[in-house]
């Protein structure tokens, strides 16, 4: 836990920074450094107007007593909808694909689908007077694990909310959200899991970004953290016509759930902007 602390405490410090350098990241340059400055500043928002399917590739290592490995790759579309003059719908789907092995002791391995968890976040189009911006809804654990270590083989269901706010080069703010199970396998334990992820990204001229996180879950039932922070760098560009951001990083592991030795980020986002 004391990561976490650590992270909302820069948080907070740069937040008071934020407040004082109100100098926006892009200016009058080459126009195409300047879509890249302006794509690397929406993706740091997760309810921005923009449709991007991340590939996102999580590699742990040192697993348990078995020294077991896991790769976790998180296929994540984004679509906002316009619902109104005011309001957008936010859709979120993360389907990950898991490859591991023995990472329950003597486990073996296994391959497959993972649970599905699908949000939609009811945002605002325009920030608030003091530069917020915020979403909420439902989000919803959908059991589409292929294999029984792979997955809760639960349905369940409960509030996500993010909050955050962008200011010049800087965007701080948090994404949480809690699911309950509701039905499902009488044979397997219940979900009653909290998720945070508060976040601090720095956005530097020609579609870079630096980007500060963690990501912890609590299972209230098992008294079991387990929480990963990242320090990923990424860049925006194009392969082709098709615009992209590639993002790499340290995966440190923490909580008394997380027994990885130590991990890495790889993420590659492919971006579809309006017009």
């Amino acid at each position: 836990m004391k990561n976490l602390y650590f992270l909302l405490a820069i948080l907070i410090q740069s937040l008071a920074f934020s407040q004082d350098n109100p100098d926006n990241i892009v200016d009058n340059q080459d126009p195409e450094i300047s879509q890249a400055d302006k794509l690397a500043k929406q993706l740091q928002n997760p309810v921005a107007s923009l449709i991007s399917v991340p590939f996102q590739g999580n590699f742990d290592f040192g697993i348990g007593t078995e020294n077991g490995s896991r790769m976790t790759l998180n296929i994540q579309p984004v679509i906002p909808l316009s619902i109104s003059e005011h309001w957008n719908l936010i859709g979120r789907v993360i389907l990950p694909v898991i490859s591991q092995h023995n990472v329950y002791g003597n486990s073996g391995s296994q391959f497959g689908l993972s649970d599905a968890v699908v949000s939609g976040f009811f945002s605002p189009k325009e920030p608030t007077s003091n530069g917020i911006i915020w979403g909420a809804g439902p989000v919803l654990l959908v059991p589409t694990a292929t294999d029984d270590l792979l997955g809760t083989e639960k349905f369940g269901m409960g509030p996500t909310v993010v909050i955050l706010k962008q200011a010049g080069k800087f965007t701080i703010g948090a994404l949480a959200n809690h699911i309950w199970s509701v039905a499902g396998s009488n044979d397997r334990a219940d979900v009653n899991n909290t998720f945070l992820q508060p976040f601090i990204a720095k956005n530097i001229k020609g579609g870079y970004s630096i980007t500060l996180n963690t990501e912890l879950t609590q299972n209230w039932d098992a008294d079991a953290t387990s929480g990963s922070l990242h320090l990923v760098g990424a860049k925006v560009f194009s392969i082709g016509k098709q615009l992209t951001q590639f993002a790499i990083g340290p995966r440190i592991p923490y909580g008394n759930a997380n027994t990885a030795d130590w991990g890495f980020r790889a993420m590659l986002v492919l971006l579809f902007p309006k017009g």
